[in-house]
């Protein structure tokens, strides 16, 4: 079977030929692009020093392209959407390089100032005319956002200010919609990931707004948890006004890519922490739930796409909510976390929700274990999450800055590919 059989199968629970294995083909299942370019150097794709596309530039994660996907055996391509996490196309590269002294191409508005001990400053749709929305530490490998909070008065709270980034979609980027949905779909064999825009609840990475320049609402982090409590009939009203839009671009989105596309990334809220939840589980039930819900139950009714819900941490005694929600996806599946045995997900859910990811530890085994130990772990985690199949093999979350090489080659050895 071709990779786009394999996926589809292992989202219908379905025996596969080999498990599926995705990078890159979501924003929470990629690498770092220094990563990235010390992998293709490895594989011979690329000399020494030859720069690599930030294709996501928040995370700094590098372009998966399709020489690297054919030489990996990747099933799964990701449909990015038009405009990154800062409010800008990738588009115009040019040469930048990162503080471990990689070089890279970015977009031509990647748009960054030193600041004077040494941090980058990143600036909203590449604007310099306005305060800066993250910043890269000195040294460091990812950006931060910088909180632009305005104070808060709650007589004039207004929950249409936290809704002005979640738009109609514009006919010019439907048709960009079209175009990538089309390319894939006739120029490859591989499932087709693709990104919502406007669908996640409560997206902490969004509600800074880093591609905003002048974000007006509950735009600071500890605030909007604890709005989350303290204002939750105003987040209500957020998440209603949003899932309203939501659907009305769901119908849009569908008419421009069809069934062309596969797996779609509909929410990335992470709720939980790695020994704990961000909510209760009445919390949830009675504040994510019911949008989501609505979501997944239009997508259900008039697609055939399935649909990806993303958590970190402990989210076990969540899962549940999540499968009730419509979701058919978990990702990314922290098993170092509270709760998340890899037996005990496949025992509890296995068959009623597909795991996407899992498959080696990116916070100790990848980064810090030997070659052997990475073979042996994900032979493990191959094993136990394909009992029941429906099954998607990625590391958890995105692999991370300064992961050995050889670490990467001894898991992708452990799938059977040889490298």
């Amino acid at each position: 079977m071709n990779s786009r059989e394999r996926v589809l199968k292992a989202l219908d629970y379905e025996p596969t030929d080999r498990v599926p294995v995705d990078l890159g083909g979501t924003v929470t299942s990629g690498a770092q692009v220094s990563v990235i370019a010390n992998l293709r150097q490895a594989l011979g794709l690329d000399k020494p020093g030859e720069p690599v596309k930030v294709v996501e530039p928040y995370q700094m994660l590098g372009e998966v392209a399709a020489d690297l996907l054919e030489a990996l055996g990747i099933d799964v391509v990701h449909l990015p959407g038009p405009k990154n996490m800062f409010g800008f196309e990738n588009k115009d590269w040019k040469p930048w390089r990162t503080f471990d002294g990689t070089n890279v191409l970015v977009p031509g508005k990647f748009n960054t100032e030193p600041g004077p001990n040494g941090d980058i400053f990143q600036y909203p749709e590449g604007d310099k005319s306005v305060p800066a929305s993250v910043k890269m530490p000195k040294g460091g490998f990812y950006f931060d956002s910088i909180i632009r909070q305005k104070p808060i008065d709650e007589a004039k709270l207004n929950p249409a200010d936290n809704l002005e980034e979640f738009t109609l979609i514009s006919k010019e980027d439907l048709k960009y919609y079209e175009q990538k949905a089309n390319e894939l779909y006739e120029g490859t064999d591989l499932a087709i990931a693709m990104g919502l825009p406007g669908m996640a609840f409560g997206d902490i990475a969004h509600v800074p707004a880093p591609g905003f320049k002048d974000p007006k609402g509950i735009r600071d982090i500890e605030e909007w948890y604890i709005s989350t409590v303290s204002r939750r009939e105003y987040i209500k009203e957020v998440f209603a006004g949003q899932t309203e839009i939501a659907i009305k671009n769901l119908q849009r989105i569908y008419q421009a890519v069809g069934d062309k596309v596969h797996v779609v990334f509909v929410d990335g809220a992470d709720l939980a922490a790695q020994d704990s939840l961000f909510c209760s589980l009445d919390g949830y039930r009675e504040l994510y739930l019911p949008f989501s819900k609505q979501i997944n139950d239009w997508i259900h009714a008039n697609t055939k796409w399935k649909t990806m819900k993303h958590c970190c941490g402990g989210c076990e005694p969540l899962i549940e909510g999540f499968i009730e929600a419509g979701f058919d996806i978990l990702n990314p599946i922290q098993t170092s976390a509270r709760g998340m045995d890899p037996q005990l997900l496949v025992d509890k859910y296995g068959g009623r929700i597909v795991f996407w990811g899992g498959g080696v530890d990116t916070q100790k085994t990848l980064p810090f274990g030997t070659p052997d130990e990475v073979r042996r772990q994900v032979a493990e985690r191959v094993r136990i999450f394909s009992q029941k199949n429906g099954y998607v093999f990625n590391p958890v979350h995105n692999i991370q800055c300064n992961t050995p090489t050889k670490n990467l080659l001894a898991m992708f050895e452990a799938l059977g590919r040889k490298v």
